[in-house]
């Protein structure tokens, strides 16, 4: 258990870090979109040379293209709420409601266990998210809480799929097919526009899908380890760093709020651990 909540720490960072990179872009969907054809094909370069060395690893591709429909919606309501609110309140929103949302559906199709005192410690996640919101419009939270259900399906989807194949090699067939389906919605919508933004930007969008794949890789194996709920909110901590970029590095406003907030969602994070 230890194991899986270092490397969803681990990944906290990873995935503060490339949501940074994504913010200050000035086109959110191309970016992420970018980030997910880097990503994609580092995966791919992975598991062709994977399988040359030692075969191709057992993957449960279904799962996987279920998990790569599911990154669509994800992307799209992340490039909205990042389009329409600062990173401070968004971040912390998504991913918080999102280990909620991911907990919820591990409970009652994953059949996994929660002691009643990590139930308390969501209960604290989600206090802690509701300071947060006080005083905003709804408007202003929908397309975050948008977010926050895509993450809770596809945790799920991929949490089924890595323990019912190599999780490692689940994650990397996970942003193949995500890099596949974004790819193809963009080539549709966007296609003109493809070529010049990533000759212009491919430097950080190779960094944010290094990032996004390596931490990753990590939660999708700690899924292996731990219920999918334990997982996905000891990953939520990264709303601590967003807080904080949102304040010192983004110069946000309604830092004293978004700081409180995070810190009652790291001690619910902790509340969480103590009941496994």
């Amino acid at each position: 258990m230890l194991l899986a909540a270092f490397l969803a720490l681990m990944a906290a960072v990873l995935h503060a870090s490339w949501n940074i990179v994504v913010k200050q872009t000035g086109d959110r969907f191309l970016a992420l979109w970018a980030q997910f054809a880097f990503a994609g094909s580092l995966a791919l370069t992975t598991l062709i040379v994977w399988s040359f060395v030692d075969g191709l690893p057992n993957i449960a591709w279904w799962w996987s293209i279920a998990s790569g429909c599911g990154h669509l919606p994800y992307v799209l309501l992340l490039a909205h709420a990042y389009d329409k609110n600062d990173f401070s309140l968004t971040y912390p929103i998504a991913r918080g409601a999102g280990a909620v949302s991911a907990t919820v559906l591990g409970l009652i199709f994953l059949d996994d266990k929660l002691s009643a005192l990590s139930i308390f410690g969501i209960a604290v996640v989600v206090f802690g998210l509701w300071v947060l919101v006080l005083n905003q419009q709804i408007t202003n939270i929908l397309p975050a809480l948008g977010v926050a259900t895509t993450i809770g399906v596809y945790s799920v989807v991929d949490a089924y799929g890595a323990r019912n194949s190599n999780s490692v090699a689940f994650a990397l067939s996970v942003f193949i097919s995500g890099a596949i389906t974004i790819s193809i919605w963009a080539l549709f919508t966007r296609a003109s526009q493809l070529r010049g933004f990533m000759k212009s930007s491919w430097k950080p969008a190779a960094a944010g899908g290094a990032m996004s794949l390596v931490g990753y890789s990590l939660i999708v194996y700690a899924f292996t380890l731990a219920p999918v709920g334990y997982v996905a909110t000891m990953r939520e901590s990264s709303v601590v760093i967003a807080a904080l970029a949102g304040w010192k590095y983004l110069k946000e406003d309604d830092h004293k709020r978004r700081l409180t907030s995070a810190a009652i969602v790291v001690l619910g994070l902790f509340v969480l651990v103590a009941g496994r």
